[in-house]
């Protein structure tokens, strides 16, 4: 079943819109400011967010950019704002579809389905600037040229791509590709580490593996 996140302030449309998609099987949640979404999705995994533009305490646009930066999740914007200007602000700031109200019911239903069904066949592949992670075939690839990644090598990267402009614990890596926290594996992380450096540096990816004061790591772009 999938989650789609409703962002919107108007009781009358967020209420037609759920009921909708709820009788379609699909589970919504429901947020009518910019803070909701945001608190929800600490909380929650989102298949698909639908993102009203004027919002009490924030500008949907802004907002789009803010949720792209932390979460690889399409956005399909809902706004009254149907200018040919307001369409291209909002793609261009990362939205990945955009609906002017008013609209077709069916017509939402049909945009919904289609940026499911887009991001179901996309999963297989996550992408962080010229990075790409291969989930089925393990691989790891810069400008589609084969990073040669060992099977650690692609487990910590995938984990850090999952969780870009977050830290990740050495804990937590070691946790989850070595299965044991020992003073053995944090000297391999660290050497593991070393290595998926030199491999983005080597191509010139403007990708880095910068470690943090302390304990963990955090891949960024420069």
């Amino acid at each position: 079943m999938s989650t789609v996140l409703l962002v919107e302030d108007n009781p009358h449309i967020m209420k037609i819109n759920s009921e909708t998609l709820t009788m379609r099987g699909y589970e919504v949640l429901q947020a009518t400011t910019a803070a909701q979404c945001m608190e929800l999705l600490k909380w929650h995994a989102a298949d698909l967010i639908v993102l009203d533009i004027m919002l009490p305490d924030g500008n949907g646009v802004d907002i789009c950019k803010d949720l792209k930066k932390n979460y690889h999740i399409p956005i399909l914007f809902l706004s009254a704002l149907g200018e040919n200007q307001d369409i291209i602000n909002g793609l261009r700031a990362g939205g990945d579809d955009y609906l002017a109200k008013p609209y077709d019911l069916e017509v939402f239903v049909a945009r919904v389905e289609t940026r499911l069904r887009s991001c179901a066949e996309n999963r297989r592949y996550l992408c962080y600037g010229c990075l790409k992670l291969d989930t089925v075939s393990l691989c790891g690839y810069i400008n589609n040229k084969d990073m040669l990644l060992t099977q650690k090598e692609f487990s910590v990267l995938l984990l850090l791509l999952q969780n870009t402009g977050k830290a990740v614990s050495n804990k937590k890596i070691m946790n989850e590709v070595w299965g044991i926290d020992t003073e053995t594996e944090s000297r391999a992380l660290w050497t593991l580490i070393s290595r998926l450096r030199k491999k983005l540096e080597s191509e010139n990816t403007r990708l880095e593996i910068s470690s943090l004061r302390g304990d963990g790591y955090i891949l960024e772009q420069l």
